[in-house]
């Protein structure tokens, strides 16, 4: 008998995630703890070689955030549901222009009040994109959602009641409260020094700086994280996983796919609206050319880079997506080019993406053993 026969492929040992599910409970509050810590206070160390040079930091971090909250909205739709949406910025535009409109443009309403109304507004609209059109299936949703997309923004150049394509400006802030100072810190003696002198000035909840911002965006991807984690455990997560592995098998199995997969589209829109509608706070002006098809590009893009159906590998994938591009800027005219490539090379040596689903990587492990045991098999 050939050596090849009695091969078998071996475990590698227990992985990073594997060794951190271990640890006892207290441990991982601690660890998550001081990492929540690092991420509040990232902004303000200065860190070399992370911290961008060429664009406001802190800025670049909400930018970073906002991708990151719309990579797990969009998570849902296309990860859990298997429901391919190629007009996800439809939303995030619908979210934006629910705060402009009726916080600047047309109403003076309060910030704590019009976010959750951009937030339903968003909802309402992907239920009234999804109603009609969940039917159909594959490449023929995501020319549907396309269009749904670019019907967004035409709208919203066209309607002067919207603003036209001069947009929205003066958008108001959230509320402040009081004035402190937050201390910089330098690392250029190669050891963080706190400068007293040099700090940052705002307001306690909403400031006229980027870097509370990107503290309120964290926030929110915190709260969006635990509802995440609960629905995919739940009832409506399998039913998710059930009709994205054959929509044909779960109906015969009693799962109403189309009302779920109109529940993934509900909830992913509405995601991505309270993400627009962060932005819209952010930046205090906006515009139809902020909301074109290339930015839903990019968002499917980071789910699609880090992992579909992984919320960890969609938030490591809307990093890469949103953050690189900042901080190679330098290297601003191949940009395009080095992301084109990029993308090229994920799809044909890693098509699962950065950080895969456990069930993606334990079908990988199944199929290799499968093959050495048929190699073996055939040698002998």
């Amino acid at each position: 008998m050939s050596t090849a026969a009695t091969a078998r492929p071996q475990d590698s040992g227990p992985g990073f995630r594997e060794r951190v599910d271990n640890l006892p409970t207290a441990a991982k509050i601690l660890l998550w703890a001081l990492f929540a810590v690092f991420l509040f206070l990232l902004p303000l160390l200065n860190i070399p070689f992370i911290t961008t040079e060429g664009s406001d930091f802190g800025g670049v971090l909400f930018t970073v955030a906002t991708y990151v909250l719309v990579a797990l909205g969009l998570n849902i739709v296309v990860g859990y549901a298997g429901l391919l949406d190629l007009g996800y910025v439809g939303f995030y535009a619908i979210g934006a222009y629910t705060v402009g409109v009726l916080s600047a443009e047309h109403g003076k309403l309060s910030w704590v009040v019009v976010v959750p109304l951009a937030i339903v507004a968003a909802m309402i609209s992907g239920v009234i994109l999804g109603a009609p059109t969940l039917r159909v299936r594959g490449d023929y949703l995501a020319i549907v959602t396309l269009g749904f997309g670019e019907i967004v923004r035409l709208t919203l150049v066209n309607l002067e009641y919207l603003g036209g394509a001069q947009g929205i400006s003066n958008i108001p802030k959230p509320p402040g409260l009081e004035l402190f100072e937050v201390p910089s810190i330098d690392w250029s003696s190669g050891a963080p020094v706190v400068d007293l002198d040099t700090t940052s000035t705002f307001l306690k909840f909403g400031i006229n700086d980027f870097v509370p911002y990107y503290w309120l965006a964290l926030v929110v991807i915190g709260l969006v994280l635990l509802f995440d984690i609960l629905v995919k455990d739940s009832r409506v997560g399998r039913a998710w996983e059930a009709t994205r592995e054959d929509e044909d098998a779960a109906e015969l199995m009693g799962v109403p796919t189309f009302r779920f997969k109109l529940l993934a589209f509900a909830l992913g829109a509405a995601i991505g609206g309270l993400s627009g509608a962060l932005f819209a706070t952010k930046s205090g002006f906006i515009n139809p050319q902020s909301f074109e098809l290339l930015l839903s590009i990019l968002f499917l893009a980071a789910v699609v880079v880090g992992g579909a159906g992984n919320r960890w590998g969609v938030i490591v994938g809307a990093i890469v997506v949103s953050y690189f591009p900042e901080r190679f800027r330098e290297f601003a005219d191949f940009r395009v080019l080095v992301f084109g490539l990029a993308l090229m090379l994920l799809a044909i040596f890693r098509p699962q993406g950065l950080l895969p689903p456990r069930r993606t990587v334990r079908a990988k492990r199944a199929d290799d053993r499968q093959a050495v045991l048929e190699e073996g098999e055939a040698s002998v």
